[in-house]
């Protein structure tokens, strides 16, 4: 938020009527002459509630004289402990300079500003002069709200008095029933900084600013005390004037400078008014019970337990899986498309208003892999949220050229035109294009289909829990006859291909190396690469309701085919859902939360770092969790998704599912104990110290799991894993001096853990880790699935 000067400079920019101040150098007369006025004023507010006209008269020219010269800070003071019995004066005129008053007070300055909204009384009376029939009153004190919240005290306390909750009240009753709004350009050329003007009176127009500022100051908790009925209420308004500047927006309708005169602008921008609907969406419950959950596993995966048991021990993370549609006769498990599909319209016409589909789409900006604050994503994408479609963020249209079997993208001139490559926001003349490009033989791929689309939503919601995972994906492939979209590559992730509209021929390959590639690694794209002939290949045909399963690491392209004479529509529309697995939630990430969690109930208090054996027994143990690194290097069951936390409708599930998890839990633990690889643990720290590195980075999540953290002669650094790189180096030094010593304390550590960490107590830490990555994914799906659907 803008400091209390950014905050002038941009109120004075907006159309918001406030009579001015002079700022005129009056002298020490008229100084003296307000000073002088003070005990008349103090005089009439004692009788204004009566009647008397004189009596009016009198304060009104005492309030309007403070108004018209510079306002002094003990003058304020003074004034300001008679502004609540002023605020609720009978005399609409009196109340609405007092409002202007304490506004232009509260923007003297800092100080100023702390003793305004430090006033319990002048507060309280300021937030309930706005639901007022007195139109002039209530513009007045919505305007006196913007100037306390210029700073974020004034903001906290103005929420802690209810403020936001009586905006939202008042600008329901006054909104009226146009929607009509202009987008006019700011101080950025950001397309997401837009300002919204509206052809509505003032008063809904200030009621909309302030409830706006207010909604995206709130912290969770905050958000989670509006009553729901009117979060419920103010979103779908909210949505209406949405659903009028994403029109606008797209449709580059947009007023240059000194148009628009006769509309209200205001300071609310496409992303202001884009991150309130976002945070009024984040607690809400995430998905009504459209569908019994155990659809969505028949549907997809397996028709029995037997079914899934074999997938899962067999298959999962293995080999391709091949499910058929089912028979006609089970018309309830294809149900879970059903409602996606009608969206898209009907499948031979669906190419045709491809254009028009991506226009009700906007941008799904990345969220960092470890973010489990969701307020923190928005803080960093502020400027950036509900801007249009982003080339190769949101959107990709390529092909894949025969000769050369290499990708082809559409959009890539324009990507390639200037040196440092800036974001490609498709404005509406490309989403035609895009139409195009189709007929032209290119792929419309589309990501993040579960922040658009409610239904998608639920299934990969369904998916995530089925194997464990915080989150889900789903991407959705366009492709035209006799193409080909993407080259020849591997997922870091798991795919399972629902086949939605015409038919596609696969061909997937063995993974070239038996360790699986690691979520957000680099994937080595196989364009050039020449398959072995000895590798296994599979080839499938999928036709519509068929679903396919690939395992990440296995290299895989796909192509359409059209025979007239088979009826065919020629193109293919498939969903891919992909199940990605966080590297918490890989083996080696419960290994990691068992050493932590081991090593947290070892001492009642934790090991002083001002100790030779303090020193050599935290780095030991952090030194342990280098070696779990380099074991789940070269051992592909280390990398293998941890199902500890996953869940299914089939009764008997969880009791093999259990066993084979305990099974996985023993081996590793084995596998550990059984390795040494304290030398190579020992250069891994040091050369990533010389790099100036922080050896320790990849598991830096772990740092969640702390739910308190103590302090042991002022610094804790074993549970400190946000510790700077001078300290990781001095420790270390002292670490090697002692080599000898240590090795034999590690050898000690390691033994201990092998030995005493127990199964059951990991898993209560790793569903609390699990817990918290879901929940901020989930806050995500819903505040991107609310601002699509208009």
């Amino acid at each position: 938020m803008e400091d209390l000067q950014e905050f002038k400079k941009k109120k004075n920019n907006g159309n918001r009527k406030r009579k001015s101040q002079s700022h005129s150098n009056t002298g020490n007369t008229d100084r003296r002459s307000n000073t002088l006025t003070f005990p008349l004023l103090m005089a009439a507010a004692l009788s204004h509630s009566h009647t008397n006209t004189n009596t009016h008269t009198v304060v009104k020219d005492c309030l309007t004289k403070f108004l018209s010269h510079p306002i002094q800070p003990h003058e304020a003071t003074c004034i300001l402990s008679l502004c609540p019995l002023l605020l609720r004066s009978k005399s609409p005129h009196i109340a609405t300079l007092t409002a202007q008053f304490v506004g232009a007070v509260s923007l003297l300055s800092f100080e100023m500003n702390h003793q305004v909204v430090s006033d319990f009384h002048t507060l309280k009376a300021l937030i309930s002069s706005i639901p007022t029939s007195r139109k002039a009153v209530s513009m007045a004190a919505c305007d006196g709200l913007l100037d306390i919240c210029s700073t974020c005290l004034g903001r906290q306390r103005l929420l802690h008095f209810s403020a936001l909750e009586t905006l939202m009240f008042a600008f329901l009753e006054v909104q009226g029933s146009s929607t009509l709004i202009s987008l006019s350009t700011g101080d950025d050329v950001n397309i997401a900084s837009l300002r919204i003007g509206f052809q509505k009176g003032e008063l809904p127009v200030l009621l909309l600013n302030a409830a706006i500022i207010f909604i995206n100051t709130c912290n969770i908790e905050q958000l989670r005390n509006i009553p729901s009925k009117l979060s419920e209420c103010f979103s779908v308004s909210l949505k209406e004037v949405w659903r009028e500047a994403h029109k606008k927006m797209i449709n580059s309708d947009i007023l240059g400078a000194g148009q628009g005169m006769n509309l209200y602008f205001s300071n609310i921008t496409i992303s202001d008014l884009a991150e309130s609907i976002f945070r009024l969406s984040i607690n809400v419950d995430q998905f009504p019970a459209l569908m019994s959950s155990n659809i969505v596993e028949r549907r997809i995966f397996w028709s029995s337990e037997d079914d899934f048991k074999h997938f899962i021990l067999n298959q999962w993370e293995v080999l391709p899986c091949f499910v058929r549609r089912f028979s006609s006769a089970s018309l309830e498990v294809d149900e879970i498309f059903t409602s996606f599909m009608q969206s898209l319209c009907l499948k031979d016409s669906f190419p045709l208003v491809l254009s028009s589909i991506l226009q009700d789409l906007i941008s799904c900006l990345p969220i960092d892999s470890d973010e489990l604050d969701i307020l923190n994503f928005l803080m960093e994408v502020r400027y950036k949220l509900g801007c249009p479609l982003i080339n190769e963020q949101d959107i990709r249209v390529l092909r894949t050229d025969n000769q050369f079997k290499q990708e082809v993208h559409f959009f890539q001139e324009n990507s390639d035109s200037c040196r440092v490559k800036t974001p490609h926001v498709l404005c509406l003349d490309d989403m035609l294009k895009c139409q195009e490009a189709y007929n032209d033989g290119y792929t419309v791929a589309l990501r993040g289909m579960e922040f658009r689309f409610e239904r998608v939503a639920l299934i990969v919601d369904r998916l995530a829990s089925i194997f464990g995972q915080p989150s889900a994906g789903a991407n959705l492939y366009l492709t035209p006859p006799n193409s080909q979209g993407l080259a020849r590559h591997y997922d870091d992730h798991c795919v399972f291909v629902c086949q939605i509209f015409g038919s596609k021929q696969w061909k997937i390959f063995s993974q070239p190396n038996g360790q699986l590639p690691r979520l957000y690694d680099p994937c080595n794209i196989l364009n050039n690469e020449t398959i072995d002939d000895t590798r296994d290949c599979y080839n499938f045909f999928l036709n519509e309701g068929d679903v396919l399963y690939i395992p990440r690491g296995c290299p895989h392209e796909a192509c359409t085919h059209y025979d007239k004479q088979d009826g065919s529509v020629g193109f293919s529309l498939h969903l891919t859902l992909g199940v990605e697995v966080e590297p918490p939630f890989e083996w080696e990430g419960f290994m990691h939360i068992a050493l932590f969690c081991w090593n947290r109930t070892q001492h009642h208090s934790h090991p002083s770092l001002k100790s030779l054996s303090g020193i050599l027994n935290v780095m030991s143990t952090r030194l342990l969790h280098i070696v779990i690194g380099l074991i789940g290097n070269s051992d592909p069951a280390f990398r293998k998704a941890c199902l500890v936390a996953a869940s299914s409708s089939q009764s008997n599930t969880n009791s093999w599912l259990d066993q084979c998890q305990r099974t996985i839990f023993s081996y590793l633990i084995n596998k550990i104990s059984r390795e040494l690889r304290f030398q190579e643990a020992l250069k891994s720290v040091e050369a990533a110290i010389e790099r100036n590195e922080d050896p320790f980075q990849q598991i830096k999540w772990l740092r969640y799991l702390n739910q308190e953290r103590e302090s042991v002669e002022g610094h804790d650094w074993d549970l400190d894993w946000d510790v700077g790189s001078t300290e990781i180096k001095d420790i270390f030094a002292v670490y090697v001096e002692y080599k000898e010593m240590a090795e034999r304390v590690f050898m000690d550590v390691k033994s201990k853990f092998c030995n005493e960490v127990s199964y059951d107590d990991v898993t209560a830490n790793y569903k609390l880790l699990h817990e918290k990555f879901e929940e901020v994914r989930k806050q995500y799906m819903n505040g991107m699935l609310s601002l699509h659907s208009i």
